[in-house]
């Protein structure tokens, strides 16, 4: 048995590779919201459109969103056989039970998250990644160049109020996700130690689980506004 097979078929294998992915996607919504921030600059999209070209064209990115793509299908992966398994081991179900004494709303919840999540990605992904790469696009040009322009596709998306709302919504269970996941994600690979965990909570807390995603969630809703003339 190789040390693959080894490694997805014990549950603290597959706990390895569910930290490992969650960590690496972290990491992506760093420099994904950064992308995105050039979407408040009053420059009429230049300044995101000149992004998603270097994104789109990099050769170093374009080998590391394989291993995002990678990242996302293996971490859904892992959280439904690990769910499957959990629900196995304990096929009975406690006569009574008080959850909430015992861990937080979001830990319980994961799995119902996660789904809602995995549905945003796709459906986000089939609203932008597919139009930027196989779908008819504007152009845009500066200094002589041509881009394709992303921005317009990102105004068309967000002038309509029940895709903000739906985007909105996901970030607030990214949110709920990442405030469990995140020093989950952590304590699953080893690091757990009294000097450095109360920091991992905190950055956990406050930047991955409030920051981020209000940042994310501010975009469709400053987009939104903007586009029907309210700012």
């Amino acid at each position: 048995m190789s040390w693959v097979t080894q490694t997805l078929s014990s549950s603290l294998g597959r706990k390895v590779i569910m930290a490992a992915t969650g960590l690496f996607l972290c990491t992506f919504l760093v420099v994904h919201l950064a992308g995105n921030l050039q979407l408040f600059k009053g420059d009429n999209g230049r300044a995101f459109n000149e992004y998603s070209y270097f994104m789109t064209h990099n050769p170093l990115i374009m080998t590391v969103s394989y291993l995002l793509y990678t990242s996302i299908l293996a971490h859904a992966l892992m959280s439904i056989i690990l769910t499957r398994h959990n629900q196995a081991s304990r096929p009975v179900k406690y006569a009574f039970a008080r959850p909430e004494a015992n861990s937080p709303w979001s830990s319980r919840n994961m799995g119902i998250l996660g789904t809602v999540l995995f549905i945003f990605i796709v459906i986000h992904m089939r609203t932008f990644w597919y139009t930027m790469h196989f779908g008819p696009i504007p152009m845009a040009e500066y200094d002589g160049q041509q881009y394709k322009d992303l921005y317009k596709v990102v105004i068309e998306a967000f002038s309509h109020w029940w895709y903000v709302l739906f985007y909105v919504l996901a970030m607030v269970a990214l949110g709920y996700h990442l405030v469990h996941g995140f020093k989950s994600g952590f304590q699953s690979l080893g690091v757990r130690h009294k000097k450095y965990t109360p920091i991992i909570e905190t950055l956990g807390l406050y930047v991955f689980a409030i920051l981020i995603p209000a940042l994310f969630a501010a975009m469709p809703i400053y987009m939104f506004l903007k586009v029907n003339g309210i700012i």
